[in-house]
């Protein structure tokens, strides 16, 4: 023979299912249950064969099925109800957003991430991050809110998940095929696709420009494995989190800079742009660069509109996790940046280092919150950590001043919760709790129509479901590791439907502690050995391929799941990915989580589990910290620091053991005659509803759009505005307040009286020598805190009065007032305190100056 090569030939969809294609590429679908059974009817077992892929699946189906399915009419009007729910969907024009900011319709924001976790099918996740940035572009196209994503496309995705024989994590890497994603080419106004070009040390990079269709939301994904490029530059879009340093760098180039020029290829203009976590914050320097081009703006100015017009949220508590660059490194990728834009080295490196920060490193953080005027952690206690943790940044004022807010993270309702749920609850009260989730009053009522004994069947449904899925992933791997027939048959004895079932499923970081359940071993086994309560415990996640402590901790639970004792009790479940988090958090009972406090920013697996009627367990810490009511789940541990990691454990680990035994599985065995937990159904209702209602998507995205979004557009229009006069004015008087704030000197009198009563008045004065600034460069504060167990409480900061004229330049002395009354008792600390000032200032602490008065007379 002599074969000249291959050809794949797809199946033809009749014309009757014509926009069966459409449909596969828009992930609307993922999030319709209806959708997703239309597409599970074209071939059940095909579909989980695909991973739920339904451009791969409609490329394998056969010609007949596919045939038949146009001919049958019950098919056909299903077809036909789902495309007229995606058109009614993709055109309404009565959204949250068109009715909240009726103004900004036309407008648009860029969100940026280094990964989105959207559907399992489209492997370009690793864990949380991306999942939230999945979900925070689902519910962006829900509200109506004129979003952009844009990332990198791997072709290799993060990897796949192998647990040995020993139980060693392996790393799996294969190539995704793009023509069986539901992605498309990018084109531009002329229908063109969309390639832009990057600038590395010595040599220009390209990128093909991709599109993923996320409801009304598109995103668009950077790949630079193409021709043009060399095979070192194909691999910089390979790997999600791969390689070395150099790999990083070129990544976030890429990502930040790159996906700048991706949006003005494809001629968007967005108002804002957000940098979730520090991964894309070169998108900054970008900006300036453009900004300095089209508008003839010196770096300075570009800097103060293009910050404007910036949001940043930090994901990451401790300072190892944030991403920082040698300065030897930048020198070598941004020389020949700096001589475009005219600026020093060092000019761009203090871009990256904190006030007093002498190491040689270049912060990705600090450039996000130097280049943004708009920061945020991701869930109260985060915020205060976030704060402390950058606080060097705005030396002199106090922690809750640090100019970084917290929204905290929720869910997509539609995405996590399951769809036996969903329609129970739509069939008692129609579909307006889940049109507006963020109304308790909703949630409360439609579940009040559900009995307990009808959500505890549906349940146990779930629950039943979850475990014939887990043991399919455990069967498949016994097969992989070529063990025994016996070995296959005891699958199906793996997992109790009646026993009390926790899941524990997350990224394998160490500060997770995921084998703290496991401190006192015969504890752990009276515990799940009770003939009468039994108890087993569910376990899946990744460690990242470099952390050999994580994968350490995958190979315990693996050893400690062999044990005899154990077995069939204690699972650890390979290749963790949305699928098998879908399964967990939804037919689990009890949803366990313990990191060492307060390392975990957020987490959302707990809330996805929550709104499914699966109960919390959980350190105060991250979103718990305050969704928890004392209702609608368990703490583990108390609202405290401590010094000591190991007696932090301890104490933890005490906590779930009593808590466990003492409270939980006493209640969830608790029954009525008819097999029924009316007390545990009744806590699971009270968590599906506190939960649900606050932390989900839509009240997170109306939280983004409310705090952030808006007041960054608006901001940037005001700085753009009369051709960029308000920039260049802002920068101007920025460098002139930099240069002259060491003359600034301030002294304040006591008030003279230690104690007074409520309600009392406090008077307050100062003296201010201002140099070569002027009263209206700079203003006098008094500084008012309650003192709340030897911490600052809530401050508060009252503008002091001049006594005389303003306005004037002076180099002499001048005289403030305030008064204060205080409205609590308890003992309170003051200052006073002297501050920049300017009507284009976004906030006081911006640039970081403060001078604190000296008492009179020092």
């Amino acid at each position: 023979m002599n074969l000249l090569g291959t050809i794949a030939v797809h199946p033809a969809l009749p014309e009757r299912l014509a926009r069966l294609r459409e449909l596969a590429h828009n992930l609307w679908w993922s999030w319709c249950p209806d959708a997703v059974d239309l597409f599970a009817e074209v071939g059940s077992a095909l579909w989980d064969e695909v991973n739920h892929n339904p451009v791969q699946m409609l490329s394998m189906v056969s010609q007949e099925r596919l045939d038949a399915l146009g001919r049958d009419a019950a098919f056909m009007k299903r077809y036909e109800s789902v495309l007229k729910a995606l058109d009614e969907y993709m055109s309404a024009k009565d959204t949250w957003f068109e009715r909240a900011h009726p103004d900004l319709v036309g407008q648009s924001f860029a969100y940026f991430s280094a990964e989105f976790g959207l559907h399992e099918c489209l492997p370009i996740y690793s864990g949380g991050l991306g999942i939230l940035s999945g979900d925070h572009c689902k519910s962006a196209s829900d509200l109506g809110i004129p979003l952009v994503g844009v990332g990198l496309l791997y072709n290799q995705g993060y990897f796949k998940q192998r647990i040995n024989g020993e139980g060693w994590q392996e790393a799996e890497y294969s190539r995704l095929n793009f023509s069986l994603l539901p992605i498309s080419e990018a084109k531009d106004s002329e229908g063109r696709n969309v390639e832009i070009s990057v600038d590395l040390p010595d040599h220009v990079t390209h990128a093909k420009v991709w599109k993923v269709q996320v409801g009304r939301v598109p995103v668009y994904l950077l790949d630079t494995d193409i021709e043009q490029n060399s095979s070192e530059d194909r691999r910089l879009s390979s790997v999600l989190y791969g390689g070395d340093r150099e790999m990083r760098i070129c990544q976030e180039i890429i990502l930040g800079m790159g996906g700048v020029a991706a949006l003005r290829a494809l001629g968007l203009s967005p108002g804002v742009y957000h940098m979730n976590e520090g991964h894309s914050a070169f998108l900054s320097l970008a900006r300036i660069r453009d900004l300095m081009k089209s508008a003839g703006l010196p770096f300075s100015a570009a800097l103060e509109e293009t910050s404007a017009g910036a949001v940043f949220t930090t994901h990451t508590p401790v300072p190892a996790g944030h991403d920082a660059f040698s300065h030897d490194m930048m020198d070598r990728y941004f020389n020949r940046y700096n001589h475009a834009v005219g600026i020093s080295r060092n000019r761009l490196l203090s871009l990256g280092q904190g006030r007093n920060d002498t190491s040689p490193s270049f912060s990705m953080t600090v450039l996000a919150l130097n280049a943004s005027r708009f920061a945020n952690g991701v869930s109260k206690l985060h915020g205060e950590v976030s704060r402390e943790l950058w606080r060097e940044m705005w030396w002199g004022f106090s922690d809750q001043e640090m100019p970084i807010t917290h929204i905290t993270n929720g869910v997509h309702t539609g995405t996590w919760m399951s769809a036996e749920l969903t329609r129970a609850m739509d069939a008692k009260s129609g579909s307006g709790w889940r049109d507006n989730p963020t109304d308790e009053g909703g949630w409360r009522s439609a579940l009040a129509k559900v009995s307990e004994k009808n959500l505890w069947k549906i349940h146990c449904d779930l629950k039943r479901k979850m475990i014939e899925h887990v043991r399919e992933r455990v069967r498949k791997r016994r097969i992989r590791l070529g063990r025994s027939n016996t070995s296959l048959r005891g699958v199906d004895n793996l997992l109790d439907p009646e026993a009390l079932t926790i899941g524990f499923a997350r990224r394998f970081a160490t500060y997770k502690r995921a084998t703290i359940f496991f401190q006192d071993l015969e504890r752990t086994l009276r515990i799940l050995s009770d003939k009468g309560m039994p108890v087993q415990i569910i376990f899946a996640g990744k460690a990242h391929p470099a952390d050999e402590p994580g994968k350490e901790f995958i190979r315990r639970i693996h050893e400690i799941s062999q044990d005899s004792r154990f077995r069939n009790r204690v699972v650890m479940v390979e290749g963790y990915d949305i699928n098998l988090a879908r399964h967990l958090v939804q037919g689990v009972d009890v949803w366990l989580n313990n990191p060492r406090r307060p390392l975990e920013a957020s987490g959302t697996s707990g809330q996805k589990a929550a709104m499914n009627g699966v109960i919390n367990f959980s350190v105060l810490d991250g979103w718990w910290d305050e969704g928890y009511n004392g209702e609608n789940g368990w703490t583990i541990g108390e609202r405290r620091a401590y010094d000591d990691h190991d007696e932090q454990d301890r104490a933890d680990t005490l906590a779930l053991y009593e808590t466990l035994e003492n409270e939980i599985v006493p209640l969830y065995y608790e029954r009525e005659s008819d097999g029924t937990p009316v007390n545990w159904v009744r806590k699971m209702k009270e968590s599906m509803i506190s939960v649900g209602a606050e932390f989900n998507t839509h009240r997170m995205l109306k939280d983004y759009t409310d705090q952030l979004y808006v007041p960054a557009f608006e901001y940037a229009r005001r700085l753009a505005a009369d051709k960029h006069a308000g920039a260049r004015d802002l920068a101007e008087w920025k460098d002139r307040v930099r240069t002259l704030w060491h003359q600034v000197a301030v002294q304040a009198s006591t008030p003279g009286v230690p104690e007074v009563s409520v309600g009392d008045e406090v008077s307050f004065s100062a003296l201010a020598h201002l140099g070569n600034l002027t009263t209206e460069d700079v203003a006098i504060e008094l500084f008012v805190a309650p003192i709340e167990e030897g911490r600052l409480g809530k401050a508060r900061v009252f503008p002091m009065e001049r006594i005389g004229g303003r306005g004037e330049k002076t180099n002499g002395v001048l005289k403030f007032e305030a008064r204060f009354k205080p409205e609590v008792n308890g003992n309170y600390t003051f200052g006073v305190r002297a501050v920049p000032s300017h009507p284009s200032l976004g906030d006081s602490r911006e640039l970081g100056l403060v001078r604190w008065a000296d008492p009179v007379g020092n």
